[in-house]
């Protein structure tokens, strides 16, 4: 079983930024592409960037594409999401998740995910 433990998160202003951290347990995190979702109240599960497993490629969701910036350190078994020019819309409880598949766009390739972080910009 694959644990992600997602930190970072809080209340920020409009504007601001916001670095979310999500550390993997195991030994094999460089096998599994990362993934960032997010989902406000009332709103669908909405994809948020996503990173292969070399870390040499990226994707983003265009409500975030220019704003957000995913990396990972396979030694650290650790994704990061560096979240700038943070917006109201963006508040949502932010998650990490991890596959072996593709599809990394979409929730159900997903296998392993974390608990979630809240990210709240105010206005």
């Amino acid at each position: 079983q694959m644990q992600l433990v997602e930190s970072g998160g809080g209340l920020v202003q409009a504007g601001g930024s916001l670095r979310l951290s999500c550390a993997a347990s195991g030994r094999t995190f460089s096998s599994y592409h990362m993934g960032w979702f997010r989902q406000a109240p009332g709103k669908e599960r909405e994809f948020v960037s996503a990173i292969i497993r070399v870390g040499g490629s990226t994707y983003y969701g265009d409500s975030v594409k220019g704003r957000f910036t995913i990396s990972r350190d396979n030694a650290k078994n650790t994704v990061y999401l560096q979240m700038n020019s943070l917006k109201p819309e963006d508040s949502a409880i932010y998650y990490c998740a991890a596959t072996q598949l593709w599809g990394l766009n979409l929730p159900t390739s997903y296998k392993y995910w974390g608990q979630g972080t809240q990210v709240t910009v105010s206005s």
